[in-house]
């Protein structure tokens, strides 16, 4: 590095993504910054995956005590929900990630700036009042909720506040029909809250497999969650007994103690100082990168939700490797963006890897579909209506599995084994030759014979 620049990559943000490339980096014995003013750990492990796993598991033990009297266990009948402890155990959780994250800076050599960063030209990043020059910058702030304005919004709260509330209510309204719209539904709703789930169109889920967004909605229905589908809220307003009335477009009004809007998310680029460099953001606010990670100012580079292209902690972390490769290695690696395993932590939990059967039929001549569905064993004693949906869709000119879906008990699990299997390029023949692990639902996945259609 020569002395005109006192860092050789400032990075703007230390969620996964802007902390691997600042560790990976300072490896290779480049000077490195990251400056973060919010949380280390970013959306994941802050107000996204990580607390919003642990209040899943949270929610799901109703039903396991339920279920364990079939089992021959006594003296569970009236459990009760203490808020506040799985709150602050939570936060606890949470601040030593925040250490783990802060070591990993540390001990990788880079400095942290506690502060928010801006850019002020293609080499100058400020933080804190002072002004450092910058061979590269890398901005990697990510995303924030997005709320619509309308009449009474500022009552509505976003992801971000439910880790946090002083005390569960008895009935809440979560509106949208995305991912984090249907686990908060079936979090609250697996807390004992009476839970209204609002979505304006008429498939929840919809980026996903229908008939696997189908059979998540009727668990959630069976489990107590009442949806609304074509559905809107018209008004929000607080009541002289503190609950907030709900003014819906089709239905009569609705009393909550809270408001929930999980309506997306953007790029988190605002006030950034991006305007003072070449950089593009798309219409909407994410920052366009070429396949390097570069934006149209050759000095300055994003990735992760900031560049809005997969939303998920993994893929920002496989992008900041892909990143310093370009940068500082041999320039090689590269990131596929097809057949990335994901998961959605609802009740009934959802895994996918693959296309769903709408886009196979639009992307392939001819497909063939395996469907089979299942009490699992735990309800056979258990006593509960729960279901476990698997699905393999398979091109048939080339026998290769080119979608696998899965609804119901630890479906997270095993669809990343699976993931492994299409990345591999496993055919339905390989799937056959495959001797399953019994007694388990996992087994299903390699012992469908007979084609749904």
């Amino acid at each position: 590095m020569t002395t005109e620049f006192d860092y050789d990559l400032f990075v703007i943000g230390a969620g996964s993504g802007g902390v691997r490339a600042a560790r990976m980096a300072a490896s290779k014995g480049k000077k490195v910054a990251v400056a973060e003013e919010r949380y280390l750990g970013g959306t994941c492990v802050n107000v996204g995956c990580v607390p919003k796993k642990l209040f899943v598991y949270a929610s799901q033990f109703p039903e396991l005590f339920h279920a364990s009297k079939g089992y021959g266990w006594s003296g569970i009948e009236s459990p009760t929900l203490d808020w506040a402890t799985l709150r602050d155990n939570k936060t606890t959780e949470i601040e030593r990630l925040n250490g783990i994250y802060n070591n990993l800076i540390d001990n990788s050599g880079a400095d942290l700036f506690d502060g928010r960063a801006t850019i002020a030209g293609p080499h100058l990043v400020v933080v804190n009042g002072k002004t450092y020059r910058a061979k590269v910058i890398l901005v990697a702030t990510g995303g924030w909720p997005y709320i619509p304005e309308f009449p009474g919004s500022e009552h509505a709260i976003s992801s971000n506040e439910m880790f946090f509330l002083d005390e569960l209510p008895k009935t809440a309204v979560v509106v949208g029909g995305g991912y984090i719209a249907v686990e908060f539904a079936g979090i609250l709703n697996g807390l004992g809250v009476e839970t209204h789930l609002i979505y304006r169109g008429p498939n929840l889920l919809k980026s996903f497999d229908r008939e696997m967004s189908d059979k998540i909605k009727e668990g959630m229905i069976a489990k107590g969650v009442n949806v609304h589908l074509n559905t809107e809220i018209n008004e929000i307003t607080k009541t002289d007994s503190g609950l907030l009335s709900v003014a819906l477009n089709n239905q009569a009004d609705m009393a909550a103690g809270l408001v929930l809007y999980a309506t997306g998310r953007v790029a988190n680029t605002a006030n950034l100082g991006l305007e003072n460099t070449a950089t593009v953001l798309s219409n909407n606010g994410a920052i366009v990168v070429d396949e390097n990670f570069c934006t149209a100012e050759p000095s300055i580079y994003a990735l992760g939700d900031v560049i809005d292209r997969v939303q998920l902690t993994p893929v920002a972390i496989q992008e900041a490797m892909v990143l310093v490769d370009h940068l500082y290695g041999e320039g090689l690696a590269r990131i596929d963006y097809s057949d990335i395993p994901t998961a959605v932590f609802c009740q009934p939990e959802l895994g996918t890897v693959g296309l769903g059967e709408e886009q196979a039929r639009a992307e392939y001549a001819d497909i063939a579909v395996y469907v089979s569905d299942f009490k699992p064993m735990l309800q056979t004693l258990g006593g509960g209506a729960d279901r476990i949906t698997m699905k393999l869709i398979v091109d048939t000119a080339s026998d290769k599995v080119i979608g696998c879906h899965m609804v119901g008990e630890h479906a997270a699990e095993i669809i990343q084994g699976m993931g492994i299997a299409l990345k591999a390029g496993a055919t339905k023949a390989h799937f056959d030759a495959t001797v399953g692990i019994h007694p388990s639902a996992a087994e299903e996945f390699v012992t469908m014979r007979e084609k749904a259609r």
